[in-house]
């Protein structure tokens, strides 16, 4: 960006640090702040301070700490210097001993009398914005994040930086929100040449594919037409096989009851290179975005997320409800509306009191939200007079009632407490 009037404008430029001497004078919040890139950077970092914070004092074994005040002798084979401390003495005597050993010098508080300027950092695909904004930080990293943000959104190619190697990406899509996806993700995206959706992947990013790009619908409806797995995996195989790059789209996490591993098995049969993307799994993601706790210190020490799909006396089940049951933290079920009642009474049945708490969340962290507040005894009643609909998450426990005391104030942590050490 540009200076003010009568100002020489700055010369950008990237320092290569690895290996060289950084000497930072300070050991505050402004350090904790840039001592991470130094690090990253691989600079041999020298911080000059009487104290350290707590997360400086954590970096010990990757930092030089001198305990004591700064004295120009510090500076002795350094290349670069940041004087960061909240004494502008200090900082100025930095300074001038930075440009007596011409070592350009960032100065934190008065970049007036700098050698350096830090500008706003953003990464992405490989490139690196750096934007100076005429000693506006707040500006400089406005920007910065706008042309992030655009690389990020494809508004801004890095098509010559991207992966488009041949063969499946398999993508967590995250639970439907399009702002809660991964950065990984939406790279993958943006470098396919196929991408292959179900229905519970954020549905608002498959606007923003390239004309080029063929979209694969294998949505998957409740009760209704569905592609078979069988067929998702020859989907992926030929088109990678034609020297495509495919992504494959899902909601949530891959291998939360996603069925992800078997596409990797179907993708190594076939010799065809699979990487994997995680995406955040609905099973914690819309209960948090709800504002529900899955664990809570004194209430709940575990949680365990179970497929709800098909009810608890099928001969199909693989789940020991009567062991759920006589467990005391929380079970989020997932797939579970059409066999909530089944699961409900199959877990009072081992044990668990009919009065714990239960909230069913239906489309999490879009829109149209609904959200149920029930117990294990009324939950078949109360769903089915609220007309719910899949997809939701069905959490059991206390963490409900944590989170909605008005609703349970029989259930409150305290209270719970109290009863168990009667």
């Amino acid at each position: 960006m540009g200076t003010g009037a009568g100002e020489h404008p700055p010369y950008p430029v990237g320092l290569r640090l690895a290996g060289r001497r950084v000497v930072v004078v300070g050991g505050g919040h402004v350090a904790q702040r840039r001592v991470p890139a130094l690090i990253a950077a691989g600079a041999d970092v020298l911080v000059v301070s009487p104290v350290l914070t707590p997360s400086l004092e954590g970096m010990l074994a990757e930092l030089t700490w001198r305990e004591g005040r700064f004295t120009p002798a510090d500076l002795d084979g350094a290349w670069y210097a940041i004087a960061t401390t909240d004494d502008p003495e200090v900082n100025h005597a930095v300074v001038t001993a930075a440009d007596e050993r011409r070592i350009f010098c960032v100065r934190a508080d008065d970049a007036r009398e700098a050698s350096a300027w830090t500008p706003a950092v953003g990464r992405h695909g490989g490139v690196t914005v750096a934007v100076l904004g005429n000693r506006e930080p707040m500006r400089s990293a406005a920007v910065r994040d706008e042309i992030v943000t655009a690389l990020v959104d494809g508004r801004i190619s890095t098509s010559a930086a991207a992966d488009r190697t041949p063969g499946v990406v398999l993508v967590g899509g995250g639970p439907g929100d399009p702002t809660l996806v991964t950065v990984a993700a939406r790279q993958a995206l943006a470098s396919a040449d196929v991408v292959v959706a179900d229905r519970l992947a954020p549905r608002e990013l498959l606007d923003e594919l390239a004309p080029h790009v063929e979209l694969v619908d294998v949505a998957k409806l409740p009760r209704g037409r569905a592609a078979s797995q069988e067929a998702i995996n020859t989907v992926l195989v030929e088109r990678a096989r034609a020297g495509k790059r495919v992504v494959r789209f899902k909601g949530g996490d891959n291998f939360v009851f996603g069925r992800g591993y078997e596409e990797i098995q179907a993708c190594e049969a076939a010799g065809v290179p699979v990487t994997v993307i995680p995406g955040l799994s609905s099973s914690i993601s819309v209960p948090g975005v709800a504002g529900i706790p899955v664990t809570h210190r004194g209430v709940a020490h575990e949680f365990t997320v179970i497929s709800g799909h098909i009810p608890p006396d099928h001969p199909d089940s693989l789940v020991e409800w009567p062991a759920l049951a006589r467990l005391r933290g929380t079970l989020v079920l997932l797939m579970a509306v059409a066999n909530a009642g089944a699961i409900a009474a199959a877990l009072v049945a081992g044990g668990r009191d009919a009065g714990t708490p239960v909230a069913v969340v239906a489309d999490g962290t879009m829109p149209a939200e609904q959200s149920v507040l029930s117990t294990l005894g009324t939950l078949e009643a109360d769903l089915a007079a609220s007309g719910l609909r899949p997809p939701a998450i069905i959490v059991v426990g206390e963490v409900v009632a944590v989170a909605h005391p008005d609703r349970y104030p029989d259930r409150r942590p305290e209270r719970l407490a109290d009863d168990r050490e009667a």
